[in-house]
């Protein structure tokens, strides 16, 4: 990697370019990863604590196998995630994933899914909450190639700006080259429910608390399809809207 992109390139449209400078002469190739016919995977990725951090994933998932990968992206000043994913055959793929950030956080998803063979699934989740000047954003593009039919995929993705100055982008892409395939997106950027935090005063929450609760549903369903019980991503979460909670 030797020229720093520009945000004239659609994957960097957002990006904080002066702090991505900074580590770029230290990126090294996306870590590959293949998972074997009939195989599963589960990762939990969370954040290294380091104020600039990127994440560089190549996933490839062979006829039959799964793969569940749960994501929290909350770096101080300016973290990314880029993944890019292969389907083969009846492969099942799950992301689910949230930026959390205030002050001038940047927050980059950035995702490839291709469908490349029949029949393989594929779902996306990404939750934001803003907070501050942060911005946060998705970009993700679903690729079915000729051939790949019976091709299942949905993008959800949904955004809470706490503050007036704060931002959410999401950019969900569909490119279809096949025929009989489902494929679903969807995108909403909004403020907290005022009902709903009235209806938690009324109960004896101060705001900071009430705000806290209601965001903490937001994005706390994310974390229910890990299997097992590391329940550390929904304590990071925690502990990072605890930070942008005022």
């Amino acid at each position: 990697m030797t020229v720093l992109p520009t945000r004239r390139d659609e994957a960097f449209r957002y990006a904080d370019i002066d702090a991505l400078a900074s580590v770029w002469s230290d990126l090294s190739p996306p870590q590959t990863i293949e998972i074997a016919a009939q195989q599963s995977l589960q990762q939990i990725w969370l954040p290294s604590g380091e104020d600039v951090q990127v994440r560089r994933v190549d996933l490839t998932l062979q006829a039959g196998a799964s793969a569940r990968i749960f994501a929290l992206n909350a770096a101080a000043r300016y973290g990314r995630i880029e993944l890019d994913v292969t389907l083969h055959d009846a492969a099942d793929f799950t992301f689910d994933a949230a930026n959390i950030g205030g002050g001038s956080a940047t927050l980059e998803i950035v995702t490839t899914v291709r469908h490349v063979e029949p029949s393989a699934t594929s779902r996306q989740t990404v939750r934001s909450v803003l907070g501050g000047k942060a911005t946060g954003s998705y970009l993700g593009k679903v690729a079915v190639s000729r051939g790949a039919e019976g091709t299942d995929s949905e993008q959800s993705v949904k955004a809470m700006l706490l503050d007036r100055g704060a931002t959410a982008n999401a950019k969900p892409e569909l490119e279809i080259y096949a025929d009989d395939v489902k494929c679903a997106h969807g995108a909403t950027v909004g403020e907290l429910d005022r009902n709903q935090l009235f209806y938690a005063a009324a109960r004896g929450l101060d705001p900071a608390s009430a705000r806290a609760l209601l965001l903490e549903g937001f994005v706390g369903g994310l974390w229910d399809g890990i299997l097992g019980d590391d329940q550390g991503i929904a304590d990071a979460a925690r502990a990072a809207l605890k930070a942008v909670v005022r």
